[in-house]
């Protein structure tokens, strides 16, 4: 595929993931009757479900990253060029964005917002950063023996974080950026974004390692 249709792949993806992540979680609460598990089922079931469309069909095209803190990985593996990665996340947090404003054309709502819902503290850091680690070991070494379930097991791998984490899972600086810009059920204030971005790239680095340490890999890829 040539980059061009790559970089598209990685906008589509990520516009699709947020615009989900947004409008099913602005749906679950208009639905819930205030109770906040039922919203947080629906929106979960609804992100889990959009993962394993959005990596089976756009996969084959640019490997379904739809998270800067993937592109950075597969950048640590010398997968991905400098050149490439940069307009992959480029990419992404474009996408995100343009997602999560569909979402509230979808709803009629003010397209342009701004999230006042703190998610702060030290066990929210720890969660992101779990959440993101956990993420990363399951694509690292998922496509090892089984890459053909890769879709599946990032879908149900987050459908699980969901609910393990007490961050409810972002494991994604794009979706967290993305998010500040929707005062919704999904939302999170801007001020809380920067502390989330750090311990997501950290989790992912030391994904990389520990899951090159698991396969025995001393070289450039955990594949």
């Amino acid at each position: 595929m040539s980059t061009t249709r790559r970089i598209a792949s990685e906008f589509l993806g990520t516009a699709l993931l947020l615009a989900t992540v947004v409008g099913s979680g602005i749906m679950a609460e208009a639905l819930a009757g205030g109770n906040v598990a039922v919203a947080l089922l629906g929106n979960t079931i609804a992100t889990g479900a959009i993962l394993v469309v959005l990596i089976t069909m756009l996969g084959p095209v640019s490997g379904a990253h739809f998270n800067p803190a993937v592109t950075l990985v597969m950048l640590a593996s010398a997968e991905i060029s400098k050149r490439e990665a940069a307009f992959y996340m480029l990419a992404q947090i474009a996408g995100g964005l343009v997602g999560v404003w569909v979402a509230h054309l979808m709803f009629d709502l003010s397209v342009l917002q701004m999230s006042v819902k703190a998610r702060t503290g030290t066990g929210q850091w720890i969660a992101e950063g779990v959440a993101t680690f956990g993420l990363l070991v399951t694509i690292l070494l998922t496509r090892r023996h089984r890459p053909e379930s890769i879709p599946l097991s990032v879908g149900l791998y987050i459908t699980a974080a969901y609910w393990f984490t007490a961050s409810t899972s972002f494991a994604n600086p794009a979706v967290t950026l993305a998010r500040a810009f929707s005062d919704s059920f999904a939302g999170i204030r801007l001020a809380d974004v920067p502390a989330f971005v750090v311990v997501q790239l950290i989790g992912a680095m030391l994904a990389l390692f520990l899951s090159r340490w698991l396969l025995g890999d001393t070289g450039k890829s955990a594949a």
